[in-house]
Parts: C-alpha cells; structure tokens; sequence
C-alpha cells in the first residue's frame, strides 16, 4: 500500500472517530423515561448543563438505570430515583456510581425540572440519583448545599404520570427507604408485616433517547436559578457521594426481616450516604 493510501485510511479514520466523537457529545437531548406507572419524556438542558447531562446520559447508555425504581417520594416537593435496582427475585441492589460530577446550578428547581440529588454538605457530590421538582422548589433547592443542578424538564402531559406516581402512599422502611412510595400495599399490609416483591415496587423499566436533536432545549425557556451564582469548586473530597467502583450493598425484599418497631429489607445493609435534596 503506498503512502498516499496509507494517508487516506489514516484520515477517513480519523474523521470517523471525531465525527462520533462530537455527535456523542452533542447527543441525547431528549429521553423517554418507561415506568409500570407510565412513562414520561425529558427534554435535557445538554448546552447549558452539558457535564451534568453527560452524568446523567452515561448511566443511561449503559443501563444503570434499568429496573432502577423510585425509593423515595415526599409530597408536594420531590419524586427520586436512580439509587437503586430491582431484579427479578426482588432483589436491590445499589447502582454503581461513575465519579461525581461537577455541580451546574444554572436553572431553578421550578415543578417539572429534573435535578440531581448530592450528599449533604458536599455541592460536587452528585453521581447517579436524580430527581423531579413536584412543586416550585426554588427558595429552597437554588441556594441550598451551592444549589441543585436542574438540566432538563419534563415535557408534554409527562407530569400527569409523575403526579400520579407521586400520590401513591408512602412507607417507612428503614433509611434510605424511608419514604418509599408501593403500588397495591396498604398500611393495613404494612402494619401485618407482608412481604414486598416487584408488584409493589415503582420500576423504572429503562431510560433510552429518542431525539438526539443537537439542540432540542433550544425552544424551552427554563427559569434561571433564583441564588446567586458563585464559581463551582472542584470536587476534592476522594470521590465523594459514594464515587467510582459503586456500592455493594444489598438486601433481599422477600422475606423481610422485622427488628421490633423500625421495618428492613434484608439481613444485608446499604452500605452509602443519603443522597438527599
């Protein structure tokens, strides 16, 4: 092969490579989140909150968040998830976490915004546990621990299948399950000590793209955070908010273990720091 063909592999190669390179980083803009109670659509704020949206897309792609389920939901302020897994013997286990990401408070905590859930004390600790605004959280979530990095909007009638996941009744197992919200359990079922398994669970089934549009937010108009802004500092707390390799913890949801008054998922524990807004 001479060395004009030589040049010419070389450089198809290598415009190959940039040309999936930047089509990843322009990517993804809008996502369609599949749930047992319904399924809702997110437009992500990729040009605005791009290493926030980067996070968030990663974990998507590698289907972290599949059978990912909704473990905490508190009324009127927040529905969250991304913590944890179910599988088909109704076992959870926590989702490995990637490094945590830099914090993009750029957007309010408006109702309908998806922000990223951080440890207490720690604005660059946000990994993979991620949140919807039931309510216009702004006076609260802009400023608190440096403000929570809102990079995308429910879209469309989504908020009605939010909303719906939201009313259902909550449960308090032990933390970080503590306000779990079931399907088709009672505090009657509750109190009598009856098992969870999958048909109680709020199962994320998967999170995929469905417009990679390399600006799709451009006809939104997101409310700009209500604090005022300061320069992200760089995380140097070791991999803070339970960073790469990711936890370990796990607990069997069949045949729960009771200890007296305070319920528990298993003989195992969860092994990680609230991830809290």
């Amino acid at each position: 092969m001479s060395i004009r063909s030589n040049s010419i592999v070389i450089a198809t190669i290598l415009v190959l490579f940039f040309a999936t390179s930047f089509s990843r980083t322009a990517n993804a803009t809008v996502v369609i989140v599949e749930t047992v109670v319904g399924d809702f659509e997110i437009n992500l704020y990729d040009n605005t909150t791009p290493a926030t949206v980067a996070n968030f897309l990663d974990y998507v792609e590698n289907g972290a968040y599949t059978d990912s389920i909704f473990h905490r939901s508190v009324s009127n302020f927040i529905v969250q998830s991304g913590g944890f897994q179910t599988d088909l013997n109704a076992q959870i286990t926590s989702i490995p976490t990637n490094p945590a990401v830099t914090n993009e408070p750029i957007y309010s905590n408006v109702r309908g915004t998806i922000a990223m859930a951080k440890q207490g004390g720690n604005e660059n600790s946000a990994t993979s546990q991620w949140f919807i605004n039931l309510s216009n959280n702004a006076g609260n979530l802009d400023s608190q621990n440096g403000g929570f990095t809102a990079f995308g909007e429910v879209t469309g009638n989504g908020m009605d299948v939010v909303d719906a996941l939201a009313a259902l009744p909550k449960f308090g197992f032990a933390p970080p399950l503590d306000e779990l919200p079931l399907r088709n359990f009672t505090a009657t079922d509750f109190a009598n000590q009856v098992p969870i398994n999958n048909s109680h669970l709020n199962i994320v089934t998967g999170i995929s793209v469905i417009d990679s549009t390399v600006d799709s937010a451009a006809g939104l108009n997101p409310t700009p955070t209500t604090a005022t802004p300061t320069v992200p500092v760089p995380n140097t707390g070791g991999g803070g908010g339970g960073g790469g390799g990711g936890s370990t913890g796990i607990f069997t949801l069949l045949g729960l273990i009771w200890l007296t008054r305070k319920r528990f998922f298993a003989a195992g524990s969860i092994a990680l720091s609230r991830f809290m807004p």
